[in-house]
């Protein structure tokens, strides 16, 4: 029982609290909830004084007039749920971040410059979508109304590939109807016609984002993910890269920064490197629980490629362009391009064997 707040009336895994993952949905004026595991040395405690949501992760140890805190959130929503991610998706927490290259010895990446980017919390798919992933979906969407690529992958486990841009909004629609949730992508403004066919270069205003339905992640998005939760490092786990590490194609004598080995990375070369892509969770997850964030296969993100980054709170990217960013680095890839600052960009028409993408969901829907 907490000395303020009463006794808990919900109970959460002290995992979920150490991890974080809560979110803050709604919360009412002069709501005070107290959400804990009595059997832990953790809490949380939830105030709302003055119609913003204060949680506070604190520790049960010490005196009985106050906990100690140890993180403590401000939001200005307006419930508290105790979120456990959907199945084989993350929470990536809310919160600023450096995008871009902070290392001053790569002089070759030119057209990323650091700049402050506050992105919103959002669920991301811990995998690559899988072949299997992928034909769950393709098969119930062109009995729906849509049409779009079948994709390819070297098995069932393996991440799709040969997916255009355009084939991946489609997906996600038709994941987000199969599901029972709103889709996303339309091909007119007012939000009425669902993209389910042809190669429509769908605008920001025709995203419906605050929909439930799941999408491609924008460049800030997938860069947030990427680092998972570090600062100023080449790599989601650090300064160098192995093939102990990552799926992609050594070469030490380059990139002072690959420890190698050289050529194609053994996992991946099972079953022959036409693609030489790798199971989903071959390596180590990143900070926030992803797979695969560096190498394995590039991933298509959402926004038109444009420079400079536009920085400031949740951006979607250019409003118009030619080339589609693509971020990762894939099997084929030398050590350069699954650096998390590193930016490639592509016609969102090609479909070709080293690419492939994940999804995410917005937060807070219902």
């Amino acid at each position: 029982t907490h000395p303020t707040f009463g006794p808990s009336f919900l109970t959460i895994p002290l995992a979920s609290v150490v991890k974080r993952q809560f979110v803050i949905v709604d919360v009412t004026q002069q709501v005070k909830d107290w959400l804990g595991n009595p059997g832990s040395n953790f809490g949380i405690a939830v105030t709302s004084p003055d119609g913003v949501a204060v949680v506070t992760v604190g520790s049960k140890e010490g005196s009985a007039s106050g906990y100690p805190p140890l993180l403590e959130m401000e939001s200005s929503a307006v419930a508290l749920v105790a979120a456990a991610p959907p199945p084989g998706m993350v929470l990536i927490p809310a919160g600023a971040f450096t995008m871009g290259n902070s290392i001053a010895a790569d002089t070759d990446i030119t057209n990323a410059a650091p700049i402050s980017t506050n992105v919103s919390a959002f669920y991301m798919d811990v995998n690559e979508v899988t072949l299997s992933q992928w034909q769950s979906v393709y098969y119930w969407a062109t009995s729906n109304g849509y049409t779009f690529a079948a994709g390819a992958g070297k098995g069932p486990n393996h991440p799709v590939h040969t997916v255009s841009w355009y084939d991946v909004l489609k997906w996600c629609n038709a994941r987000s109807e199969q599901a029972g949730k709103t889709p996303v992508y339309y091909t007119n403004d007012a939000q009425t016609t669902i993209y389910k066919t042809g190669s429509v270069n769908v605008t920001n205003a025709q995203a419906k984002w605050t929909a439930n339905g799941y999408r491609l992640p924008t460049e800030a998005e997938w860069e947030k993910a990427a680092r998972g939760g570090r600062t100023g490092q080449r790599f989601p786990w650090g300064n160098t890269i192995t093939q102990n590490l990552a799926n992609y194609y050594g070469d030490t004598v380059s990139y002072a920064y690959d420890l190698g080995p050289n050529g194609y990375n053994a996992i991946g070369s099972v079953g022959g490197t036409s693609p030489a892509t790798s199971p989903a969770g071959s390596f180590a997850l990143n900070g926030y629980g992803l797979n695969d964030m560096a190498g394995n296969v590039i991933e298509w993100c959402w926004d038109w490629y444009g420079t400079p980054y536009a920085g400031g709170t949740d951006p979607h990217g250019a409003a118009t362009g030619f080339n589609r960013v693509i971020r990762g680095g894939s099997w084929n890839s030398r050590a350069s391009r699954p650096r998390c600052a590193n930016r490639g960009n592509l016609s969102p028409a090609p479909s070709l064997g080293d690419i492939g993408f994940r999804a995410v969901l917005t937060l807070g829907q219902p």
